[in-house]
Formats: C-alpha cells, structure tokens, sequence
C-alpha cells in the first residue's frame, strides 16, 4: 500500500521540492522492481532511465548553490545562478532495499583538445603555391646574379652567398609542407612559450661573445669558433609576436572595446621586444613589428575609437624619438631628404641605389650584365637587392616582380578570409602583413621614398633565419588554408547528401 508521501507526491504536493531535496526512498523508489510489488501503475517520471534525484546541500555550502539538472545551468531557490554538475552512477540496490544516493561533482569546462597533425586534410590553393614557387626561383636566380661579384672578390668563391642560400630554401621549403600538415591550433599552446623564446634570443644577442657586429650594428647570434649559422633572433620575434596577437585577439573576442586588453596588453607584450631590438640597433625591425600589431588590431575589429588613439600615441611617440635622438637617426634623416649630399659616406648607399636604378632604363641591360654589383652597390646581395634586378630587367622586371609580390598577398589573404575560425584568420592575416610591410618598405628604401633603415627583401635577399622562417609562416598559412579546404568540402558534401536525400522524398514508390 502506499504511503501518505507517496500520496502526496503524485498529488503535486512536493512537486516543487523535489528540484533542490533528496526523496526518502532514494532511487529503488523510482526503479521498476520496487513498483512491480506495488497495486498502483508505475508514474511517468519512473519511467526514464536516469531519474534526477538530488541530495540536500552539504553545511556550510552557500545559499544558491543548489542543484539543477546534470550538464546544464540554472538558478536555484534563491534565485542565484548555480553550477553545471556531473552525476556520479551508483548501482542501484535490490528490489525493497534502500540504494545508495547518488552525489555529484561540478562539471569541467570542456576545452577544444587539437590534434597535432590533420587527420582528414584538405588541399592547399594551387596558384597561390606556383606564385611561391616561382617568387623563390626567381628570387634565387637575382641573389645569384647579384652576389657572384662579391662572393668571388672577397671569399674567393662566386658561389658563396648562393650555395647556402640554395641549402635554406630546400630546408624551408621542407619546413613549410611539414607545417602545412600541422593542425595550426595546436601552435596556440605555445604562444607564451614562443614569445619567451624570442625575448631570451633577443637577450643573448646583446652579450659580449655572443652576438655578431656588422656596420655597428650587434643584430645576428654567432659564436666564434662553433660551426653553426649565424642565426637572427628579429626574425623569429616577428612571427612570436602575430602568434601571440592572434592568441589575444581571439580569447578576448568579446571584449574588443575594452581599452586594457585591446591596446594595453598588446602593446605592453610588444614594447619588451622593441627596447631590445633599439639596444642592436634595429629600427626597421621596430617599424614593422608596430606595423604587424596596428594591422592585426585593425583586422581583428577592435573599437575603433581605442585603435586610433592607440596609433596616434604610437606615432607621437615615434615622432618624439626621432626628434630627439642625436647621430645616427638624424643623419639618415639628412640622407633621406638629400641623398646626394655625401655620396662618399653617409648617403653612398641610396646615391649608388638612384644611380642603379636610373642604369636599367625601360628593358634593364640583361641578367647578369649589371655594372653597379661590380663591388659599387653597397649591400647589393641583401638590402638592395631590388635595385640590382631594375638594373638588370629594367622598369618592366620590377613591374613583374611587384605584380609577383601583390598576386601573392591578395591570394594570402583570400586564404585568411576563408579561415574556418577566427584564430586562422588571424594568424594569416599578420602574416601576410609582415610580407606586404617587408616588400614596401624595401621597395621605398632603395627608391629613397622613405629613410634608409636596411629591411630585407623577401625571398630575394640572402639570410637563412629569414628565409626559413618566411617559409615557416607561408606553411602555417598553408595550413589555414587545408582546414578552410577541408570545411568547404564538408559542407559540399553534406549539401549534397541534403539534396540526395530530399530528392528521394520527393520520388514516389514504385508500386504507388
């Protein structure tokens, strides 16, 4: 016979109770075999194979805290939000025997687990690997022109800027396909890590014995008498910092109009870098590393009104420095706005870069015939390297070798757009705008559009630790751009499983 609460349960009276206090039965109360032996039918709550049954809140718990249904959130009596829990299954007892009361524990946040390697990748964007492919050739076959004259008259051997150059771009390219494979989610663990190794490079470079001086300039990691390249701690900064400022943008997705962690953060992660990068020095690393964060602030749709004020406090306090620092910025101030001033010191780079230049004509004097690499250029093999190919092909080669360079960004940045989330995106985007800043701001140094500030020319100028982490990076976006592949076709075919499906719907039966 029942009991007067069960009576009173079926009736409604506890009904509401029963959400936040354990029943006296337990869970044998609601099991089958318990209402088998009974005379009244089985209720419709019995009839579910996990009944919720909750035990009273332990002493000391805080008011709202209360219990809600597993895996979701809610409010308890006093109306104060409660925490999603996880039911821990206990057997149930026997038929007319007490069973154990079920406890519970708060459920973990789930987290996105990303796997190392693409289990089902997709494909990469054709084009954009051939405008690549043909960039590096013809990148190889100028410093090749461009060098042999040096290599031979100072080292003895024309091969010697060329040969190593040749060794890094297959390593790169070797870099670049097994990246193109990674899952680039699982590169976001190790935003942190990859900031903190830049910071400890860009340390040691300052050390005595350790970091390498060229034109007074300590920028390149090279211990004397270890066989080992010499490295450029700068280029692997780049990249820590489009990692990092991709992680930020992402995690704080939803607080793009708060002031500290749009621009407060970023740029206090960013400044670390840039003192020690003036300490080589290294300005125009400075520049485009700035230059990288603005963009990606602007890509990543922060308020408009913490972006502008933000670049405006950055350009006052470049125009502050500049003002103010004595010697070596002021005379290449002086150079930029007369480059022929002193052609036997301080401007011979950019006098002998406009005489290069104005050399080549309309068609250049033809690969190899270049009269300004004969030991006249300065830095012919790295810095104005783009100088030597107007010489050589002439006003129309650098038209095709410009029109390489924006084919490529504008299919970079079709990839990033088709990024499957925003992480991607991202991280595409500060790529492809270390590679847009890098190629104009070569192009406008050795035309003296803007001050000389020796920045490299990618995939044409010598460096292995540029050219291999240029290829690095292009491989990460090859990878965006496998997952992006991946998602359309996807969706290709499960669009075509929805029609399949629909059009069978429609066909009516054979025997109808």
């Amino acid at each position: 016979m029942a009991s007067s609460y069960d009576n009173r349960a079926r009736s409604g009276q506890y009904r509401g109770r029963e959400r936040h206090y354990s029943v006296t039965r337990r869970e044998d109360r609601y099991s089958s075999q318990s209402y088998a032996s009974r005379a009244y039918p089985m209720p419709e709550e019995a009839r579910r194979p996990e009944p919720r049954v909750y035990r009273r809140p332990q002493p000391g718990r805080q008011p709202g805290q209360g219990r809600t249904e597993p895996g979701r959130t809610g409010q308890g009596r006093t109306g104060s939000p409660t925490t999603a829990r996880r039911p821990i299954r206990r057997p149930a007892g026997r038929a007319g025997q007490a069973g154990r009361a079920r406890t519970y524990r708060a459920a973990r946040p789930l987290r996105r687990r990303s796997r190392f390697l693409y289990k089902n990748p997709g494909g990469v964007q054709a084009p954009f690997l051939a405008n690549l492919l043909i960039l590096l050739v013809f990148g190889l076959i100028m410093l090749f022109s461009a060098s042999y004259a040096t290599g031979y008259y100072y080292d003895g051997d024309s091969y010697e800027y060329i040969r190593p150059q040749f060794l890094y771009a297959l390593l790169g390219l070797g870099v670049m396909w097994m990246v193109s494979y990674l899952d680039y989610h699982w590169l976001r663990q190790w935003a942190y890590p990859f900031y903190t190794l830049a910071l400890v490079l860009l340390v040691l470079v300052l050390i005595p014995g350790l970091g390498k001086t060229v034109n007074g300039c300590t920028r390149w990691i090279k211990i004397e008498g270890v066989p080992m390249p010499s490295i450029q701690p700068s280029e692997v900064a780049k990249f820590a910092i489009i990692l990092l400022t991709a992680h930020l943008l992402t995690s704080h997705s939803k607080r793009l109009k708060n002031f500290f962690y749009v621009i407060v953060l970023p740029i206090a992660l960013l400044l670390p870098i840039e003192l020690l990068l003036h300490m080589e020095p290294h300005n125009s690393a400075i520049i485009l590393m700035a230059g990288i964060l603005f963009i990606m602030l602007w890509a990543g749709g922060v308020a408009k009104r913490w972006f502008f004020m933000g670049a405006g406090a950055g350009a006052m306090a470049m125009t502050i420095f500049i003002l103010t620092r004595q010697g070596y910025v002021q005379e290449r101030l002086a150079g930029w706005l007369d480059p022929f001033s002193d052609v036997k010191d301080s401007t011979l780079q950019i006098a002998q870069s406009l005489y290069t230049i104005g050399n080549g004509g309309l068609f250049g004097v033809g690969i190899g015939n270049s009269n300004q690499k004969q030991l006249w250029l300065p830095e012919a093999t790295n810095d104005f390297i783009f100088s030597v190919l107007c010489e050589e092909l002439g006003f129309v080669g650098a038209l095709v070798c410009i029109g390489l360079f924006a084919a490529l960004i504008v299919q970079g940045i079709q990839i990033s757009l088709r990024a499957p989330d925003r992480f991607g995106a991202l991280l595409g985007i500060g790529i492809m705008a270390q590679i847009t800043l890098q190629v104009l701001m070569n192009i406008a140094v050795v035309t003296n559009t803007m001050p000389n500030t020796g920045i490299s020319l990618p995939f044409f100028s010598s460096g292995g630790t540029s050219l291999v982490m240029l290829l690095g990076e292009i491989g990460v976006l090859l990878s965006v751009n496998r997952a992006g592949s991946a998602m359309a076709r996807d969706e290709r075919a499960e669009e075509a499983r929805r029609a399949q499906q629909e059009a069978q719907e429609q066909t009516p039966f054979e025997g109808a």
